[in-house]
């Protein structure tokens, strides 16, 4: 009883996490291991038991949506659930230590271009001499990339998504949240599709449900708490979670 408790109360903590800045596979991930779930195991339970979570997020911020750029948001959506389902089929085949080395880099990276951001478009066009903005299809094989990435690992893939909608488009971390929101709900629902059929994470049924239902929780409580914060204030957020997961990143590794 005290460890489903515990693996609820994660789960609350990570979907709350995912709809106010991103961040929640960081939790959700170690704390499955923790409690005797092999890695590949505790990486597809995790995927699975976060989209209803991310789901219930996308939802709150239905009306709110702005677009990435030229592209609409139905084909930015199915680019991201095509790349998840990739990234779930690279899981099943390739060992877990292949990102882990890579991703606190790429979290860095993302930190620094989200702390930066605003200032980065109009340094390379004054550098360059011309305009910054990604084409569409930039934005759609960034995307595509990204999506690949979160299906496979998945940690902090929405502050990096964040990152490159910045510097390539010169949008706003607060503005574009919703969106980042919807992505990474189609990103962990194609993912958590392949993993039903092709992974043993029913055998875990119990942690599987507990997750699942404070991820949900968790989601709809944080996606109401960032629609209540300035702009300001949810851009602060955003970025100290993206800096809180850089260091515990690179403190694991």
């Amino acid at each position: 009883m005290i460890e489903l408790v515990l693996v609820l109360l994660t789960g609350v903590a990570s979907g709350a996490l995912n709809a106010i800045g991103g961040g929640g596979t960081f939790v959700a991930l170690p704390a499955l291991v923790a409690f005797g779930l092999p890695p590949v195991a505790a990486n597809a339970v995790s995927r699975v038991a976060l989209v209803p979570g991310a789901v219930a997020s996308a939802w709150v911020y239905r009306r709110e949506l702005t677009p990435v750029g030229g592209t609409s948001t139905k084909t930015l959506t199915l680019i991201s659930m095509a790349g998840g389902a990739v990234g779930a089929g690279l899981v099943m085949v390739l060992p877990a230590s292949s990102f882990d080395a890579a991703a606190p880099w790429l979290l860095l990276t993302a930190t620094l271009i989200l702390a930066f951001g605003r200032r980065l478009p109009q340094a390379l066009s004054a550098l360059l001499r011309r305009p910054v903005s990604m084409s569409s299809r930039a934005v759609l094989i960034g995307q595509f990339i990204l999506a690949v990435y979160g299906g496979y690992f998945g940690g902090a893939v929405g502050i990096t998504m964040l990152a490159l909608w910045s510097i390539g488009l010169g949008l706003d971390a607060a503005t574009s949240n919703p969106m980042r929101v919807v992505q990474l709900a189609a990103v962990f629902l194609s993912a958590a599709v392949l993993f039903l059929f092709a992974s043993d994470i029913m055998r875990s049924p119990l942690i599987l449900l507990g997750m699942l239902v404070g991820a949900v929780v968790g989601g709809w409580a944080g996606a109401h708490l960032a629609k209540r914060l300035s702009a300001a204030l949810l851009r602060g957020s955003i970025l100290t979670i993206a800096v809180i997961m850089t260091i515990m990143y690179f403190w694991q590794s």
